[in-house]
């Protein structure tokens, strides 16, 4: 991450290139350079809201429906505005206090017009495709070894990334259902699993997501459930640095991986891969095998590094969900997982990198 846009005292402007030589967790492919505004007299509008009640049920088993203007709305140019207002966040604390930061994208911003007719390619399947496909990490020599060591235990049965010693991504549904926090964000906690059968949990400080996810419908909502946690203790073990998802042709083999906390196999870390099916500009479409407890785990793959000059392991998404899509009247269904875009890598190097004194 390298902050290039010069800082003028009214507004504060906030600048991500993605793909500088810093060795942050934010170094990643180079596309373009984002910069977000946050505006108010201090440099952004920070209000503080009610505590919540803390009354919903964690959805593990996550299922959306979608028909072919949802899967297809990549193509659309975004509304300015409307993405502001998506990439606005709440953050909740460890006491459970809560605020509002409101977020403005700056005039520099240009989408990247990455819309794609669908490749409707058939499945009429649950989520775990044909043969099984996933395989239990086990033993000294794997579990703490990168890049099984990134996988994290989030204690509302999710799955997590560490992407620093402070900070884990998981999916925003596994604290938050989009009306109310679940039950276990109170007093929210990851682990991590290793081949003792010692578990030392570790509280979590500070949740962030985009408020995004509890606006609107649905099929616009999914395409922020993401989340940021701030965990209380450095986790001293190799995390994975983050990245603008690259396109398919970018990808090596166009293939993505991830390891979770599949609910059918308790106490295990479970790993899996495959090829990406398609992509929208917000989301990857894929028939990895999966069940409830993997939402939340980071999709990672090898990409190049063009500082480095070599490939590199990055996270680039989210798994989070199964949908079930109504294409020319005929069902087939995915596995989804959201894709990071430069503005939302931007969002997430702000939380990893910004004034934590505010």
């Amino acid at each position: 991450l390298s902050w290039v846009c010069p800082l003028p005292l009214w507004p504060f402007v906030l600048c991500c290139r993605v793909g500088s030589g810093s060795p942050r967790p934010c170094m990643g492919q180079a596309v373009q350079k984002v910069c977000v505004d946050l505006v108010n007299h201090s440099g952004w509008t920070l209000n503080w809201l009610s505590r919540p009640p803390f009354s919903a049920e964690t959805q593990l088993d996550l299922t959306s429906h979608c028909n072919a203007t949802c899967y297809q709305k990549g193509g659309q140019q975004p509304d300015v505005k409307l993405l502001a207002k998506q990439l606005t966040f709440e953050t909740l604390y460890s006491d459970g206090s809560r605020a509002l930061t409101t977020v403005t994208v700056g005039p520099s911003y240009s989408a990247l017009s990455r819309g794609k007719d669908a490749a409707r390619r058939r499945r009429r399947r649950h989520q775990i495709y044909e043969e099984d496909g996933r395989f239990n990490v086990r033993g000294d020599h794997f579990l703490p070894d990168y890049p099984f060591s990134t996988a994290v235990h989030i204690s509302t049965g999710c799955t997590g990334i560490l992407v620093s010693p402070h900070h884990v991504l998981t999916a925003a549904h596994c604290v938050h259902d989009g009306k109310d926090y679940v039950r276990g964000a109170r007093k929210l906690e990851v682990s991590f699993l290793t081949p003792r059968p010692l578990v030392r949990w570790v509280r979590v400080r500070r949740t962030r997501f985009p408020k995004g996810w509890i606006q609107g419908p649905q099929e616009i909502s999914m395409d922020f459930d993401y989340a940021l946690l701030e965990v209380s203790w450095p986790l001293c073990r190799p995390f994975m640095r983050l990245s603008v998802a690259p396109s398919l042709e970018e990808l090596a083999g166009k293939r993505i991986h991830f390891s979770g906390f599949d609910s059918d196999r308790p106490g295990e870390l479970v790993y899996r891969f495959c090829p990406v099916e398609d992509e929208s500009s917000e989301l990857i479409y894929q028939h990895c095998d999966a069940r409830p407890g993997a939402s939340g785990s980071g999709l990672y793959g090898l990409v190049w590094d063009s500082a480095l000059e070599r490939w590199e392991r990055k996270v680039f998404g989210i798994f989070f969900s199964h949908q079930w899509l109504e294409l020319d009247g005929e069902n087939c269904d995915f596995n989804m997982a959201v894709r990071f875009t430069p503005l939302k890598i931007t969002q997430i190097c702000y939380w990893l990198l910004g004034n934590h004194g505010n």
